[in-house]
């Protein structure tokens, strides 16, 4: 069990913190006495986000993966959630968009573990958890970049494990399926189009499809493995993908 209060003094960066499960995050955190650092795009959600907490909002593209070369983070926690979701055949698919996920949901990711790693090493302790996807295990048709970006994510949080491991740092995937979320619902149409189906027929035909639950994952069910993993409790477990996706993966 977590305490009340186990994270007081820590400090929390969540990416994409101003909705979904990275505002879900921000919230188990902020509960348990943590300062969290809410980083989003979205400049309003941001500063409400934080302003509910008693946190501090960053207003960050982190798809400008040349602006977070040279960054440094103070931080204790890290959650690289931050991602956006774009469905098309491969021969239509765009490059540039290709590109705008890999450079979001991969290269930022990097960055940001790299930057904070120093300070984790300094303190012995430290927390790296990497909001994957049942994509990052499997694959879907129409999803190249977002299912290449969530593969890469797999590897990158294992190697952080494998380094970090000496010094108090764990690095671990959540893999949910598809989330009561923002970036769920955006993509409604562009699978209705894709695979030639009402949008209303959608979650039924092709998002609970492959889970032998028949819901959507809620955002607080992530955030409350994400707060597992940040407690003492976890501190053996590293390099591992942890799966809420209703059975999706046991195919």
């Amino acid at each position: 069990m977590t305490s009340d209060n186990d994270l007081a003094g820590r400090r929390a960066l969540v990416t994409g913190g101003g909705s979904g499960i990275g505002l879900a995050c921000v919230h188990e955190f902020a509960k348990r006495g943590a300062h969290v650092i809410v980083a989003d795009l979205n400049e309003e959600a941001a500063t409400t986000a934080a302003d509910e907490v008693g946190g501090e909002a960053w207003i960050m593209d982190l798809s400008d993966t040349a602006a977070l070369d040279d960054l440094q983070l103070d931080i204790d926690i890290l959650v690289n959630n931050a991602g956006i979701q774009r469905v098309s055949p491969i021969t239509e698919f765009d490059p540039d968009t290709f590109r705008l996920l890999l450079r979001l949901m991969l290269e930022s990711p990097f960055l940001l573990i790299r930057a904070a790693l120093p300070r984790m090493y300094e303190r012995g302790w430290g927390r790296v958890i990497n909001i994957s996807s049942a994509h990052g295990l499997r694959a879907s048709p129409f999803k190249s970049a977002y299912v290449a970006a969530k593969h890469g994510l797999e590897g990158l949080s294992k190697v952080t494990a494998l380094e970090g491991g000496s010094h108090g740092v764990t690095s671990n995937c959540i893999n949910p399926a598809y989330v009561r979320t923002p970036l769920v619902e955006k993509q409604i149409a562009d699978q209705a189009k894709v695979h030639g189906i009402p949008e209303s027929e959608v979650v039924e035909k092709v998002m609970l499809t492959e889970t032998a639950v028949k819901r959507l994952v809620e955002a607080e069910e992530v955030a409350s493995l994400a707060g597992w993993l940040v407690s003492e409790n976890a501190g053996m477990v590293t390099g591992a993908s942890y799966t809420i996706d209703g059975g999706w993966t046991a195919r």
